[in-house]
Order: structure tokens, then C-alpha cells, then sequence
């Protein structure tokens, strides 16, 4: 089972993000019978059954073991992943492009840098696991909390004087068999705890 599974199929993106089938998903991380989980929800067998199916042909749940009970089949089902994000690009040429954004100060661009980001590792990491190869990433993830909006600007010209000098350090166009990749800085002010859709702080 992956840890993560990225969404790039628009109908693949249909049937997981349907309010019944999402909620399939989360009960089904642990292998789990259709009898198991219709009680678990409340549905019937029969409706828990269909909706499995819907799953399963979108590569989502997966069997993992068969019984026989008499003259029946009970068919043990978990997710194929611990998680799944749906990828912007299943929207086509209306997904976020930061392409198209001109304000590289802006909130949208951010969001946008962050769309290009889940679409491209995600088309890596699916084809790296297709290949039997390990994708070789970086991240970097922290908090800080500044002082006043001055302190905030020094940090960010600081920073982006050390990042530039870095890359001038490491960079090499002609390096024989060297691979580009893609760095992104991001800051953004760090939601309240249980106020992740209340108005943000703009100062």
C-alpha cells in the first residue's frame, strides 16, 4: 500500500471525491469485508457492494483476500493507499498555472506553485513506481514566527540571497548526465489551530 496515491484521472477524481465512496475509503485502510462495512455505516450490503465495485474499477480499494462461506464469496478489501490527493491537472487547462499569474507576491501565485508542484511529483512518482525506481526528493518544512513585518522582509531578502548563491554555487548546464530540478520556497502565515477556514490574517 502507498502512502500517498495521486489522482490524475478526471473519472478516477469523480468516484473518490463522491460523499458515500469518500467515506468507504476512510473506513477501508484495514482489509474489511462489504458485510463488515455496511454495518459499520449503516448501508446495505448490496448498496456497500456497488459502491465498492465503482472503487475498485478506478484502482482505489483492492482485494486482498477470498473466502468461501458456504455458497458465498467474502471478498477482503483495503485501499490501495493510506491517503490520495486529487492532482489540478485532472482540470485540465483550468487548473492553477503559475504561468499565469503575474504577482509573485501574490496568495494566488503561491496556490499556484503548489498545484504545479502536486501535478509534476505526482506524474514522477507514479512513473517512478512503475519503473521500480525511488524518486529522489527534498523538503524542507518549519516554523518561524518574526517579530514585526521588518524583521519578516530582512528575513526573506536574506534568505533569497543565500538560496541565490547556492544555486550559483551548484548550478552546471553542462554537466554530462546532471538533472535539473525544480526548487520552491514558500511562506505563508500558519493558520490558528481549528481556524483553518477562518478568515487569515493579511498583515
Amino acid at each position: 500500500m502507498l502512502d500517498v496515491s495521486v489522482i490524475d484521472d478526471p473519472a478516477t477524481a469523480l468516484v473518490a471525491i463522491d460523499p458515500v465512496r469518500s467515506r468507504l475509503l476512510s473506513e477501508i485502510r484495514e482489509p474489511t469485508s462489504a458485510a463488515t462495512l455496511a454495518q459499520r455505516v449503516g448501508m446495505s450490503r448490496q448498496k456497500v457492494n456497488y459502491h465498492l465495485r465503482a472503487l475498485e474499477s478506478h484502482g482505489l480499494v483492492e482485494v486482498v483476500e477470498t473466502k468461501k462461506w458456504g455458497g458465498l464469496t467474502e471478498r477482503q478489501l483495503v485501499t490501495t493507499a493510506t491517503s490520495f490527493v486529487v492532482s489540478p491537472g485532472v482540470l485540465g487547462s483550468v487548473a492553477a498555472d503559475p504561468e499565469r499569474e503575474l504577482d509573485r507576491l501574490s496568495a494566488s501565485y503561491l496556490i499556484a506553485l503548489a498545484a504545479r508542484a502536486v501535478r509534476e511529483v505526482g506524474d514522477l512518482f507514479r512513473r517512478a513506481g512503475e519503473a521500480g525506481k525511488h524518486l529522489a526528493t527534498l523538503s524542507v518544512d518549519t516554523v518561524v514566527r518574526f517579530r514585526s513585518a521588518k524583521d519578516r522582509a530582512a528575513f526573506s531578502r536574506e534568505l533569497t540571497e543565500e538560496i541565490n548563491r547556492l544555486v550559483a554555487k551548484y548550478h552546471d548546464d553542462s554537466a554530462p548526465g546532471g538533472r535539473s530540478h525544480r526548487l520552491m520556497l514558500m511562506a505563508h502565515p500558519l493558520p490558528a489551530p481549528g481556524a483553518e477556514r477562518a478568515h487569515p490574517e493579511t498583515n
